[in-house]
């Protein structure tokens, strides 16, 4: 699998990237030493940590404890496995919604409750506080790492339809400088209907019970502006302190049908990716007999669409999923082909191993409960030893190693690496 790519501002590992979010603070024993045994088996190149957990690296406001990323991620340089390091802010810790209750999200159904992610309003002057005291911290105690070779921010980011007393002041300022008179904007939006007419911006009433579509559809697209500007927030934080040669990316999903397809409601996708070095995509699709390759082709045409037509990485993808997406003998290894296909310079299962407790213990990972090999985990072997990295080698390619650990060795599998550069243009 040969690409040919156009230059970048930054230098990506020129590899493709195989591997899975790991959580090693879910495992239910200490399995680390196994997991990367296992991981290395199968020839997995990176892995994805750190973007769930803000409550383990914070227990406490302003205690701080680093032992789960450290542990990760030495025990990964010295297997000689990359790593990308995700901000933990799209789950807020238990002691920042007692002290500040007011970041948990107001909604059109009233206030979020603590429990679900995604629960706290991106914009509360409290929540971007500890946000940003969290991301420098942790981004500071990391960069230096050989194996960490880029960050995420934050998490399949949205606006989780806040509509705060807060974010409906700045809604109705968007629309002073937009519109510059009252007269302007009901004549624009139709406000006369109903007796809908503001005559005073003071008037102005909340958005939550509006059925103009004009001006709900004006709110949706200022929330859509604030995850713009919250994603921005972040990769200028981490940018600032990052190595040069590490990237920023973001997994943003799509809409969501029973699977993902379609363009994310939530998000202009296409504004947000600008403050990224390479896009990156969450892809989860039917499979079995009901994988049809249009779900993957669309999230690709998507994501290379995002970067001006550069490549892109595939974030999180399941390899079981649902029961009822365990793929068939060889569809593992087809899925896999047409995210490369489509322009992924990385696939990414969701996740490494299935979780023993909480709420998405249905979704299995590359392996199972068990944390035994299973007959998807072994078509992983055989995809990236025999198959993807070989086939690169048989067309007559230079190869080379990407990352190199701090103790001197290369990736093994990277020997056998075909030569990729992350966020690039495919022609």
């Amino acid at each position: 699998m040969v690409f040919s790519l156009s230059a970048t501002a930054v230098p990506y590992p020129r590899k493709i990237l195989y591997g899975a979010a790991y959580y090693e603070e879910y495992a239910p024993y200490d399995r680390l030493n196994a997991d990367v045994a296992m991981m290395k088996s199968a020839g997995i190149n990176f892995v994805r940590i750190g973007e769930s957990t803000w409550g383990t690296l914070e227990p406490q406001d302003g205690v701080f404890d680093y032992s789960h990323i450290d542990r990760v991620i030495q025990a990964m340089d010295k297997a000689g496995i990359a790593v990308i390091v995700g901000t933990p802010t799209y789950a807020i810790p238990t002691w920042l919604a007692r002290k500040y209750p007011d970041v948990l999200a107001i909604t059109p159904t009233g206030p979020s409750r603590y429990g679900p992610r995604q629960n706290m309003d991106i914009t509360n002057p409290h929540f971007r506080f500890y946000a940003e005291r969290v991301i420098r911290l942790l981004v500071e105690h990391v960069k230096d790492q050989p194996a960490v070779i880029g960050f995420q921010v934050d998490n399949e980011t949205k606006s989780y339809h806040v509509s705060s007393p807060g974010v409906q002041r700045g809604f109705v300022d968007s629309l002073k400088t937009r519109f510059g008179n009252l007269d302007a904007l009901n004549q624009a939006y139709g406000l006369d209907y109903w007796s809908s007419r503001i005559n005073a911006w003071e008037d102005f009433p909340s958005i939550d019970g509006a059925v103009n579509a004009s001006l709900t559809s004006a709110f949706a697209e200022y929330q859509r502006n604030l995850v713009t500007d919250y994603l921005a927030w972040q990769a200028g934080i981490v940018r600032g302190i990052k190595r040069p040669n590490q990237f920023i990316t973001q997994n943003f999903d799509m809409d969501w049908r029973g699977y993902s397809y379609g363009i994310q409601p939530e998000v202009d996708h296409f504004a947000a990716a600008r403050a990224l070095d390479v896009a990156g995509i969450d892809i989860y699709h039917p499979t079995q007999d009901h994988l049809t390759g249009t779900e993957i082709a669309f999230g690709g045409d998507l994501a290379r669409s995002m970067r001006d037509g550069k490549n892109y990485l595939v974030i999180e993808t399941e390899a079981q999923g649902f029961p009822e997406w365990t793929p068939f003998p060889g569809q593992l290894r087809l899925q896999a082909y047409s995210h490369l296909a489509s322009g992924a310079e990385m696939v990414s299962y969701w996740h490494w191993a299935t979780t023993d407790n909480s709420v998405e213990t249905y979704w299995r990972g590359l392996i199972s409960q068990d944390y035994a090999p299973n007959p998807t985990f072994r078509e992983a072997i055989d995809l990236l030893s025999v198959e993807l990295f070989c086939s690169v080698q048989a067309g007559g390619v230079s190869l080379r190693s990407g990352y190199r650990s701090a103790h001197g060795s290369a990736v093994r599998r990277g020997e056998q690496d075909g030569i990729v550069a992350l966020g690039r243009s495919r022609h």
